[in-house]
């Protein structure tokens, strides 16, 4: 008998991975429905940074960019998904874009490092990783948007996010530990 109820529950591997993924694409779908707008910048404070390192963690990196990856191909497609129901690809060229555009990439590289052996040192790294790489994209984005310089837009859109990140981040380790039991086995 199994540790985890979900093995019980979805015997398929197939059906498991794909359970996975929809529930990430879900996920961060609501999780961006929680924003906050902050008045010095163009980018509201969201729960997506969570869940996009989640998805990379729990499912692993291939799975997790697919999720991510789903996710902004529905908002592109028009589905309401992105922060407060936008949707559509002009939602990509505006502010949030670089940092949607590279939610496929940080969830993989959230799973690559963190991989599954649940050392929450690891785990952490690969969590920071994935967070690093949404900033990443994101900054590049606002520096071509807005044709700030790099300081300027580092203040734009990181500094006013790091203490929430921080917490997101502390919040996401305890998920993993308390969703992974001692003989975790990604999707």
């Amino acid at each position: 008998m199994s540790t985890r109820a979900f093995t019980d529950f979805v015997t398929d591997a197939l059906g498991r991975k794909s359970v996975g993924v929809a529930s990430f694409v879900l996920g961060v779908s609501l999780s961006a429905q929680v924003a906050v707008p902050l008045p010095m910048t163009p980018v509201p404070m969201t729960l997506q940074p969570l869940f996009v390192v989640l998805a990379g963690a729990m499912l692993g990196p291939r799975l997790g960019s697919l999720s991510m990856g789903l996710y902004v191909m529905l908002g592109m497609l028009g589905a309401p998904v992105f922060s407060n129901g936008a949707a559509g690809l002009a939602w990509l060229f505006g502010p949030t874009g670089g940092y949607l555009l590279a939610t496929p990439a940080a969830a993989y590289a959230a799973g690559w490092i963190a991989g599954d052996h649940g050392k929450m040192l690891r785990t952490l790294s690969g969590l920071v990783s994935g967070l690093l790489t949404m900033y990443g994209g994101g900054v590049a984005w606002l520096m071509v948007l807005t044709g700030q310089t790099f300081t300027e837009v580092v203040a734009l859109g990181i500094a006013p996010f790091l203490a929430g990140d921080v917490v997101k981040l502390c919040l996401g380790c305890a998920i993993i530990r308390a969703c992974r039991p001692a003989d975790f086995e990604r999707l």
